[in-house]
């Protein structure tokens, strides 16, 4: 069967023979052409030829039209990709209320993506039934085979220990100390792959998005919370209990308010939008989304624009601290906050340099660190979730 021999490439280990490293590169990429795969996996354009003629043999690989190559003149070069008929991935995004459920073929196509509600301080159990549920019925309607499937990705609104437990600064209370992989394995009978939300976020930017072919940045998460995720050298620094990136329990003031993981004035109790939302659902007498609040200040509303502003400013200090520590070369800025474009952006920008050590002003152009909008806003995490076991990231157990 195609998938089990496509498993069995994934699977293997650093020092596989040249059949696996293309595989695994192609499944992180979605498609390559030989010169590409010679140039990212180091292996001889002969034995990448070889190994090529193999995989396609054996109908693991099939020629595609390759999107960069198509931008160039004249006729598209040749390029690989993994057999859509090979393998499919479940995506699973766990959030405060609702869950969302997303299906792609390791060629990197999305076939379906479904979302639905299960309310407040839902239970794991709920979670599971529901998830089974719509895997079935998504399998069913596609008419795809569950045989297929090579692995599930599920991405949570909290950190997630290496083992596979949700620690207790979780946005979900009653899934502290939760085991993903006990929880969802029995039931789904396939692979587990499992990161906390910025995390999958970053490797959604980094498979399809804004960090396409970067190795190292930083995820700055803004939202009604805030989050991040550190990438270093292609791979998420989780840290040794899942806590890596998170940015916004950072101590800003030890005197400050009591957050919700515990400690006193983190960073996220000013640099995220839920006191900016608080101030605006009592200035217009009527409760605020965040959506809402963007809406109206980009068109052009004083109080609602000075909110955005005012949260941008406080998150680039934050930010700044970030970049004090790494000085990385790139920082996405991810969230539905990034739908308010420069509003946000700019006074970010600014308040990064003036906390920052390095400043712009004192660095030539290739030194300077570039603070950009991620590609994704809506989906993100879900993608993430598919990008876990495209990636063979997050495996658990």
């Amino acid at each position: 069967m195609l998938k089990d021999e496509l498993t069995a490439l994934l699977d293997e280990d650093d020092s596989a023979a040249p059949e696996s490293r293309i595989v695994r590169l192609l499944s992180e990429r979605g498609a390559a052409s030989a010169a590409e795969i010679s140039r990212l996996s180091g292996l001889a354009r002969s034995t990448i030829s070889t190994a090529l003629g193999e995989l396609r043999r054996a109908g693991v690989v099939v020629e595609a039209t390759h999107g960069d190559a198509a931008r160039g003149v004249g006729r598209p070069a040749s390029a690989f990709a993994l057999n859509p008929k090979a393998g499919t991935c479940l995506g699973v995004h766990l959030s405060l209320a609702h869950v969302g459920v997303m299906v792609a073929d390791v060629s990197h196509s999305v076939i379906c993506e479904k979302t639905f509600a299960l309310g407040l301080d839902y239970s794991p159990e709920a979670a599971v039934s529901a998830v089974r549920r719509a895997m079935r019925d998504i399998y069913t309607e596609q008419g795809l085979s569950l045989r297929a499937l090579i692995g599930v990705g599920i991405s949570f609104s909290g950190p997630v220990a290496p083992d596979g437990r949700i620690q207790r600064a979780s946005i979900i209370p009653t899934w502290a100390g939760v085991n993903i992989r006990e929880t969802f394995e029995p039931a789904l009978q396939r692979p587990i792959f499992a990161d906390n939300e910025s995390n999958c976020s970053a490797v959604a930017e980094m498979t399809w998005g804004a960090a396409v072919g970067v190795e190292d940045f930083v995820f700055f998460t803004v939202d009604v919370g805030v989050g991040g995720a550190i990438v270093s050298r292609g791979r998420v620094l989780t840290g040794i209990a899942g806590g890596g990136g998170e940015f916004g329990h950072m101590t800003i003031d030890p005197e400050g308010e009591l957050c919700r993981c515990g400690n006193r004035g983190c960073l996220e109790l000013t640099a995220s939008f839920a006191p900016a939302l608080g101030v605006a659902s009592r200035l217009l007498g009527r409760p605020i989304g965040l959506d809402d609040l963007i809406a109206l200040a980009l068109d052009g509303h004083v109080g609602c624009k000075r909110l955005v502003e005012d949260t941008a400013t406080l998150a680039g200090r934050g930010l700044g601290m970030v970049g004090s520590v790494l000085n990385p070369g790139l920082i996405l800025i991810g969230g539905r906050a990034a739908l308010a474009g420069d509003l946000l952006l700019e006074p970010l920008a600014r308040s990064y340099d003036r906390h920052t050590l390095i400043k712009r002003a004192d660095t030539p152009e290739a030194q300077r660190t570039r603070i950009e909008f991620g590609r994704f806003t809506a989906n993100n995490a879900l993608m993430g979730a598919v990008a876990l076991v495209l990636r063979r990231q997050g495996r658990l157990g």
